[in-house]
Order: structure tokens, then C-alpha cells, then sequence
């Protein structure tokens, strides 16, 4: 993904969406800015909610087994078959 973005279509790319969403953000900027207070507090929830849940389970990487019955030939670390 990193090599992509420093591609000559990332760098288009990227240089796209910031144009647009510049474009867009002036040509709605009444609507961003008036009475959508209420879209801020959601989406502020939205992060805050993101970062408790993930507290809960122990983050990306941790409590999760996705090996599983699909694969009973895979070894642990101190390579003893499970």
C-alpha cells in the first residue's frame, strides 16, 4: 500500500481527493458549518466509542484465534503441533 501511494497514480490520486474534497468543503461550507453541531458529536462518539471497544478485547492484534479447526497442522510457538 505504502509503494502505491508513492506511485505516480498515488500521487494523482491523492492530489484528486484533496482537490475535491477542498472543492466540495467551499461549495457546502454553509451547510458544514451551521447547524451540524449534532454531526460533530456523532462523529466524535464514533472515536471515542472505537477506542473503548478495542480496550475491551485487547486491541488489533490480541484475543483472537482465527487458526481455528480450519488449520490443525499449524505449530505454536515453541513449535509443538496443536
Amino acid at each position: 500500500m505504502n509503494d502505491f501511494l508513492k506511485s505516480r497514480t498515488g500521487i494523482v490520486l491523492i492530489a484528486f481527493l484533496a482537490v475535491a474534497g477542498f472543492l466540495l468543503a467551499f461549495e457546502h461550507r454553509a451547510h458544514i458549518f451551521t447547524g451540524n453541531g449534532f454531526l460533530i458529536v456523532l462523529l466524535a462518539g464514533c472515536i471515542v466509542m472505537h477506542l473503548f471497544m478495542h480496550a475491551g478485547h485487547g486491541g488489533h492484534g490480541g484475543g483472537h484465534d482465527h487458526d481455528g479447526p480450519e488449520n490443525p497442522d499449524r505449530k505454536n510457538q515453541d513449535g509443538e503441533q496443536r
